[in-house]
């Protein structure tokens, strides 16, 4: 439990320096906007799959 609990908050500091260095995660191609009037309805469909495919590949890593 408190390895899996280093690698969480490892991947969230990752995220971050990444977010404040600039990459756009969140506005990637593939991510959905609609906007009808002052409504807004974000679906960040490339996002989640890319953030789950780097946690995947981080529990790989760790199991061994």
């Amino acid at each position: 439990m408190g390895k899996s609990m280093i690698v969480v908050g490892l991947l969230i500091a990752g995220i971050g320096v990444l977010m404040s260095v600039g990459v756009p995660m969140g506005r990637l191609p593939g991510d959905m906007v609609f906007r009808r009037g002052n409504a807004t309805v974000y679906i960040p469909i490339t996002t989640s799959v890319v953030v789950s495919v780097v946690i995947t590949l981080a529990m790989v890593l760790f199991r061994r």
